[in-house]
């Protein structure tokens, strides 16, 4: 009778410790390139102008999206006005539908602008977050 036999313990090299490393700094360096593509906020400031429309739209995910005509004094050709537009995407419900009432009117919009568009965010990458002012136009 044969006695019985351990199996050899098995060697470990470093290649298993180096492929766990490695995925390791793999996956930190996704989160923070997903965090800063995604959820940095590359800029803030404010715009003002004549609130031209604001929707709610989309297929999956509705978000609401508006424009803002902002007036403007120079242009290519000489002695022309020129007006500039600037979109956003609104993600709080209650800014948008006090935007959606007082369409027309001239506002004053603080936005922050992100480096990437996330879809349950709006379609640019320019999301107002609050109204600094707003006023009747004077015509």
């Amino acid at each position: 009778m044969e006695p019985t036999q351990r199996p050899l313990p098995v060697k470990r090299t470093g290649v298993r410790k180096f492929f766990s490393i490695f995925l390791l700094i793999v996956f930190a360096a996704l989160a923070v390139f997903i965090y800063w593509r995604y959820f940095y906020v590359f800029g803030e400031g404010v715009k003002a102008g004549e609130l031209n429309f604001l929707v709610k739209k989309g297929y999956v995910f509705k978000t609401y999206e508006g424009k803002l005509i902002q007036s403007g004094i120079r242009s290519r050709t000489v002695g022309a006005v020129q007006s500039y537009e600037f979109d956003f995407s609104v993600a709080n419900e209650r800014i948008a539908n006090q935007l959606m009432m007082n369409s027309g009117k001239h506002f004053e919009l603080h936005y922050k602008e992100y480096m990437g568009r996330l879809p349950w965010r709006g379609h640019t990458n320019f999301v107002v977050d609050s109204i600094i002012r707003m006023q009747d136009l004077q015509r």
